[in-house]
């Protein structure tokens, strides 16, 4: 009969010794720093998309804004339960760059004229480049998180990022098809 060690090393999850020193190390450290980041600019996210779908312009774009920003609720909520998962109590680290996304956001809305598909252009540009923020930050802690063998923790962040992919194939659909020809023709009135 194998010993537990043997059962948690053929099952690859790591042993109370192994966890005790990865939470000590500065890999682990690093991989906390950047969740504590996320949890952040998901609560951020979430004001910015409710002030993004209220200056939006078509029904569709603020349909996706909305969606969004429901989505980025369950993406906050998840990182809470990751956190649970790794014995940590939630906490947040200011991101300055989801906050310089942000007021880049405050200064398209300020700066495009109201009811028009440039606005809508502008602001799908802006929404775009949140989401590859967030598509680089979830891709590289979900194979941080597989690296150090939480699993659990990995298959969550998998998830949210496979949204987040998804939320930025939507944005550019919604340009392609309507909103940036129609900004276009705006110019040439």
């Amino acid at each position: 009969m194998p010993t537990e060690k043997e059962t948690k090393k053929t099952a690859n999850i790591p042993t109370d010794k192994e966890v005790k020193n990865m939470k000590e190390s500065p890999l682990h450290q690093f991989f906390l720093d950047g969740l504590k980041d996320m949890y952040y600019a998901e609560k951020a996210l979430i004001k910015a998309l409710k002030k993004m779908q209220e200056s939006a312009t078509t029904e569709e774009l603020k349909d996706a804004f909305e969606e969004h920003q429901f989505q980025t609720q369950t993406h906050h909520s998840r990182l809470e339960k990751i956190f649970r998962l790794l014995g940590e109590d939630p906490e947040e680290k200011t991101c300055k760059a989801m906050d310089g996304l942000i007021k880049e956001a405050d200064e398209i809305i300020s700066s495009t004229e109201e009811g028009s598909m440039t606005r809508d252009a502008a602001l799908i540009i802006a929404a775009q480049k949140v989401e590859h923020y967030e598509i680089a930050s979830y891709g590289g802690l979900a194979q941080l998180a597989v690296t150090m063998k939480h699993h659990k923790v990995a298959d969550i962040l998998e998830k949210t990022l496979q949204e987040e992919e998804d939320t930025d194939l939507l944005l550019t659909e919604i340009a392609e098809t309507s909103i940036n020809m129609e900004a276009e023709e705006e110019e040439e009135k």
